[in-house]
């Protein structure tokens, strides 16, 4: 018996001990090393060990190798259940790159292998040293050294003129191929719009790309059917000439004002490089040009370059979307006479008349491309394609607004009603009990959720349109998802914009969203014809071609086939710009790598713990901001940052005749990333109809965006798709919401989703949220009650931060509960409002959130006010910005010259002097809400849900103007069909002491009108009548105080719905 146990361990030793040896040298060569040293000191008996157990194996060393083995073992399990989180930190990381399988275990029956995780090196996502054009001592200014163009052949015709123009002396190929001969098109389109065009005069299949925008991609204003009778009404004149070389102006004919003229300047047009100015008057008002981290006034000297990026909110500089339009507005000073003085100046007289004429400049143009404001020109320089401007007279923002979204890039999406509720994400959700603890947390706190988010953390190894078969597997999904939409509630998952390539040997390594995508020929390729190979979460990847491949309809069918596994509700496109963490097809020939790491740490990884908070945290958190400080700089010390040395040996590209450079063009763009292929797919990304990347890299985020439509119109028939995307362009609107990005958890982050609000309303994209809270970095209890409250009145309203930073959903802190439950109130109050601003705006193009300017265009003052806002017209929001703020300065836009404000808290109205900023109480856990005057306002009772609020009692406030006048309106429909059987128009009036409301429609809503309120009754009220009826006097409190009438008890009277018949509510 002792010989059979003593051989059973020899052969034990003899095999862990070579099967240790193995696994360690797989690990890490050092590891391996110190096994082997170990083994030689032991057997030469130069390690001295315990006697052995008789009880147990007589070797220690049989000990110690049993330990080892199972350590080992479980390592392999655990690489089973954690090779999701791979890009999460969670296993081993080698710097070789090692590909070779050393085990396998079965995962639900199949046999798979795993090993170390090979990490990209950071070099891989280094470009070329590049100086920007701007910033270029060396530059040469285009405007100096080239000839300009001539104009000829002009002919005239019913909506405008046509002319060729030639260059006017020798080439001077700055930073391009000159075109020689170029066409001029010009056409007055509309009442209110005017193009302009200048193409190549020799565009063929071969150099189609680079120059036009096919209209399929972004469709091309038109003239209006009935132009030829409505032109001639139009408010703007095309005048042209050939002084000294051919330049154009645009005015306004009604001011004689100029809007656009490139009169000295010169027209320059290259293969990759065209530019054209325009002179502005002094301290001009632009907004737009996005999208960019920025105040809402964009100022005289700053650089706006579009190109899309992924990078994390940078001040200033190029971001994900793409969207080359502005709004101009000039203020004019009024005499006795009615005569007009342009203002060029800041101030103003609170006594003085002014008038402002606003108007819009589109260039559709999908580039790269920057503008430059100085403080006497716009300046466009763009790296390919043709000028194409659409200049719209306004002469006020909503009709600019709404004329561009008309003819331009369509009107936005309508929203579904649940999309309005409350969203909640995060990055590290780490299964589906946790989802369901952050649901029943919500419950717990009495804090209403509506919708449930997973970050990349839900997919199967950061794979799209798969789950993880352990953490996020599909039968417990669906227990999840049935209890979850029973609740009334609603989940949305990420989708990456990259697909997987599989390892080709690793036969378990199987992904069938890749092979079919492949099969169809859906991905981009190199010039070559080979796959174009990049780097995204889930290693080396392959990017869908939207432009000319088999991309639409094999994403349909890959989120129909999702969706059948995994009832989702709407969808999160992120990485869109396209994002590639490499330059180049870097995944070229090391696919056998696969899976791999991204090139950087991420967060809770030795090298990038998360220890920064928001301003002011050493201030209320002394203690913790030491600590953090403390482990902050260990951090450093231990991990310093990579060197960066200024370089000054830039690399610098001359044009080449009927060559086109697109990985580094002559004309370098102050691109935040530098060189256009770093943390992008590659400007020589090539598409299946013979397109390069660089020509519709800007696209890319449009048009996942228009596919995720599609395709959710498959999987979720009839129903309004539910997306959210990251990266845009002019008309994404039509298709998806925008979140405003990887911001960071500070009070300035904060501030600046006011004016990136505003800017997407412009550009068509009112479904705008941001991370709230803060997506980097810490959060803390301060930040968070303010932001929390401020986002409550953003048309998205999601809370979302980053992977190993502190959580901050809203129950974490207890004031952040009240502070959330405080304006969630008011929100849900306000979702009838909301709901109808948005059908206005799907069916005008009218804007949801909007800037005190635009509501009040005749007030200069008001021209940069970006740190208060208006939701719709009747509702202004005053929120407190800074850090440690008890008060906040609010101005109240026309008081004194016929508006007036309630406080929305106490119903009193506003006392205020006509431009004064007042400073209005704003402790911590309170957001100062106004409604204005000549506004009636829908409303519901709340619910934790929407699907319980949409069945709850109306409600009604008519807050009246000094004269006693308001109106407003409600629209009702089902809240989720894209077609609609039937819906339902309410218009309010109220005039004389009488408030009526009159309905239109066939939607059958049974709720009843639980209460009226009345804003500014002058008088006593004595008695109160619905129809003629009186209504009792317990139901009637009239304020004298706060001058508020507020009639309830009206449910039984409306009992067969509110809405059902029309009625009139009167008192005196």
């Amino acid at each position: 018996m002792e010989a059979a146990r003593l051989a059973f361990e020899y052969v034990f030793l003899f095999s862990s001990t070579v099967s240790n040896l193995l696994r360690t040298y797989d690990i890490a060569l050092a590891l391996a090393w110190f096994y082997l040293a170990f083994l030689f000191a032991y057997t030469t008996g130069w390690l001295k060990c315990r006697q052995p157990n008789p009880n147990m194996f007589n070797s220690p060393l049989s000990i110690f190798n049993l330990f080892i083995y199972i350590t080992l073992q479980l390592s392999k399990v655990s690489n089973a259940q954690t090779s999701a989180d791979a890009a999460d930190g969670v296993v081993s990381l080698s710097t070789a790159p090692s590909v070779t399988a050393t085990s396998s275990v079965d995962i639900n029956g199949a046999p798979t292998s795993f090993r170390p995780i090979f990490t990209v090196p950071s070099a891989a996502d280094v470009g070329a040293t590049l100086i920007p054009n701007i910033n270029d001592p060396q530059a040469v200014n285009a405007q100096s050294v080239c000839p300009g163009y001539t104009a000829s052949n002009v002919v005239r015709n019913p909506l405008g003129l046509s002319a060729s123009l030639a260059l006017a002396g020798p080439a001077c190929n700055v930073y391009g191929n000159d075109i020689e001969g170029l066409n001029l098109t010009v056409q007055y389109q509309s009442a209110d719009r005017l193009s302009v065009r200048i193409t190549p005069a020799v565009v063929d299949a071969s150099n189609s790309s680079y120059y036009i925008l096919p209209d399929n991609l972004v469709p091309q204003p038109t003239a209006d059917a009935d132009a030829n009778t409505k032109s001639l009404t139009n408010d703007l004149s095309f005048v042209w000439s050939n002084d000294p070389t051919f330049s154009f102006s645009v005015y306004r004919v009604s001011t004689g004002d100029t809007l656009f003229s490139t009169v000295g300047t010169i027209l320059v047009f290259e293969d990759q490089f065209v530019e054209f100015a325009s002179v502005l008057p002094e301290n001009y008002n632009l907004y737009g040009l996005g999208e960019t981290i920025h105040g809402l006034r964009l100022g005289n000297n700053i650089t706006k370059t579009i190109y899309a990026a992924d990078v994390g909110d940078p001040i200033d500089m190029n971001i994900y979307g793409s969207h080359p339009f502005y709004l101009d507005t000039r203020y004019y000073e009024s005499d006795s006479s009615g005569n007009l003085t342009l203002m060029n100046k800041n101030e103003t007289n609170v006594t003085s008349d002014y008038v402002s004429y606003s108007h819009g400049v589109y260039n559709r143009n999908a580039h790269g491309q920057e503008i430059l404001l100085r403080p006497t020109n716009i300046t466009w320089r763009l790296l390919g394609g043709s000028i194409d401007l659409y200049v719209y007279a306004g002469p006020t923002q909503p009709e600019v607004t709404s004329a561009y979204q008309m003819s331009a890039t369509g009107l936005p999406a309508m929203q579904q009603y649940f999309t309005f509720g409350f969203h909640q994400c995060r990055w590290g959700y780490e299964n589906w009990t946790v989802l369901q603890q952050v649901v029943d947390n919500y419950e717990a706190f009495g804090i209403p959720l509506e919708n449930i988010w997973t970050d990349i953390d839900y997919m199967s190894q950061y794979r799209d349109f798969d789950n993880d078969p352990i953490r996020f597997n599909y039968s417990e999904g669906t227990t999840f998802l049935d209890a979850l939409h029973a609740s009334g509630r609603h989940y949305i998952p990420i989708i990456d914009s990259a697909i997987y390539v599989p390892n080709p040997t690793n036969a378990s390594d199987n992904y069938s969203t890749f092979d079919n995508g492949n099969a169809t020929g859906a991905f981009m390729t190199n010039p070559d014809g080979s796959l174009y190979i990049g780097d995204v979460w889930p290693g080396y990847t392959v990017f869908p071609d939207w432009i000319g491949g088999g991309a639409g309809q094999w994403w349909i069918n890959e989120m129909v086939n999702w969706h059948n596994k995994l009832s989702f509700d709407g969808a999160w496109i992120d990485m869109s710009e396209a994002s590639s963490f490499c330059v180049g097809s870097c995944g070229s020939g090391n696919i056998t790598m696969n899976p791999v790491h991204p090139p950087f740490e991420l967060g809770g990884e030795p090298g990038d713990m998360i220890f920064n908070y928001p301003e002011g945290f050493n201030l209320t958190n002394a203690t913790e901001a030491a600590s953090a400080s403390s482990a902050s700089a260990s951090q450093a010390s231990a991990y310093p940052a990579a060197s960066s040395t200024s370089a000054s040996n830039f690399l610098r590209t001359t044009p080449t005749p009927g060559v086109r450079d697109v990985n580094h063009p002559p004309y370098v763009i102050n691109n935040v990333q530098g060189d256009l292929a770093v943390h992008a797919v590659s400007p020589n990304a090539t598409h299946g109809d013979g397109t390069q990347e660089y020509d519709v890299h800007n696209l890319f985020g449009h048009q996942i965006l228009n596919a995720t439509y599609n395709a959710l119109l498959k999987a979720i028939p009839n129903v309004r798709p539910f997306i959210i995307g990251r990266s845009t362009f002019a008309g994404s609107g039509k298709y998806a919401g925008h979140w405003g990005g990887d911001n960071t958890s500070l009070f300035a982050y904060m501030f600046f989703s006011i004016p990136q609000a505003l800017s997407f309303s412009l550009f068509g994209i009112p479904m705008f949220g941001v991370d709230t809270c803060g997506f980097n970095g810490n959060s803390d209890e301060e930040l968070c009650s303010r932001w929390m409250q401020l986002s409550a009145f953003f048309p998205f309203y999601r809370n979302h931060n980053t992977l190993s930073a502190n959580s901050q959903e809203a129950y974490v802190w207890s004031s952040v509960i009240d502070a959330t439950k405080t304006a969630m109130n008011i929100r849900l109050q306000l979702l009838p409002y909301m709901y109808t601003l948005f059908y206005l705006a799907h069916n005008t193009g009218s804007t949801v959130m909007r800037a005190l300017a635009w509501e009040f265009p005749n007030d200069p003052s008001l021209a940069a006010a970006d740190r208060q806002f208006f939701l719709g017209p009747a509702i202004l929001v005053t929120p407190a910005l800074d850090q440690g703020a008890t008060s906040v300065n609010g101005v109240f836009p026309g008081v004194g010259k016929g508006d007036v404000y309630y406080d929305w808290y106490t119903l009193s109205p506003v006392t205020a002097a006509t431009g004064q900023n007042v400073t209005i109480d704003a402790p911590l856990g309170h957001i100062p809400v106004y409604i204005r005057g000549n506004n009636v306002i829908p409303t519901q009772e709340p619910a934790m849900v929407t699907r319980d609020a949409r069945k709850n009692p109306w409600g009604v406030i008519a807050a009246l103007s000094p004269e006693g006048a308001a109106s407003g309106s409600l629209y009702v429909d089902d809240g989720e069909s894209l077609v609609q059987n039937a819906t339902l128009y309410i218009e309010f009036a109220a005039s004389y002491s009488a408030l009526y409301a009159s309905a239109r429609g066939t939607y059958k809503d049974t709720n009843p009108l639980a209460n009226v309120t009345v804003l500014g009754v002058q008088q006593s009220v004595a008695n109160v009548s619905l129809n003629g009826m009186a209504v009792p006097n317990s139901s009637v409190d009239y304020n004298s105080t706060s001058k508020a009438l507020v009639v309830t008890g009206l449910n039984n009277a409306t009992s067969a719905g509110a809405w059902t018949s029309d009625w009139v509510l009167r008192w005196g």
